[in-house]
């Protein structure tokens, strides 16, 4: 997805899970780090398509394990869960600047060539998911699909200006 025109680059931060209530309220489930950090974060963005259109944000409550918010052009429980799955981003210029050089936004990550210690291609980074232990990348090539956590002793380079991810990894037998 892209931004139109000359908009900032856009990083996704959160989901809409579906209406809340016959107000037009929507549930808000966050990928940030804590999870708070949604609240400080805006304008917020919607994908429609392989585009974005800003959302006109009233309000933002904590709401159980996640958030509930209502959207200004948002008035029914209908428009509200016509939403159901859509991403919300915001500009890559409102996150923190990541002070470690070993840490990295996934969005950095997704679509990275990836490469065994041997040389060997093993595919692109199509995304990450979250265990709670780790974050565990997924890698794939074709049909081929491998997940490999993303720890420093299985990934011993990260390689953003050349686009590629150096991991020490074995299939098995």
């Amino acid at each position: 997805m892209t931004a139109p025109g000359n908009a900032p680059e856009l990083v996704v931060v959160a989901r809409i899970s579906g209406a809340y209530g016959v107000l037009g309220w929507v549930r808000v489930v966050s990928f940030t780090e804590p999870s708070e950090n949604i609240l400080e974060y805006g304008p917020w963005s919607i994908a429609e398509g392989t585009e974005w259109r800003e959302l006109r944000v009233g309000e933002v409550k904590r709401h159980g394990q996640g958030f509930i918010a209502k959207l200004r052009d948002v008035a029914s429980r209908d428009q509200a869960q016509a939403l159901s799955g859509r991403l919300i981003a915001v500009p890559r210029d409102q996150l923190p600047a990541l002070d470690d050089t070993a840490e990295y936004y996934w969005r950095d990550l997704v679509g990275l060539a990836v490469f065994d210690t041997k040389g060997q291609r093993l595919g692109r980074v199509d995304h990450l998911i979250e265990t709670g232990a780790h974050d565990v990348l997924v890698i794939k090539q074709g049909e081929t699909t491998r997940l490999i956590p993303f720890l420093a002793r299985y990934v011993p380079e990260v390689d953003l200006a050349a686009g590629k991810l150096l991991v020490d990894w074995q299939d098995p037998a």
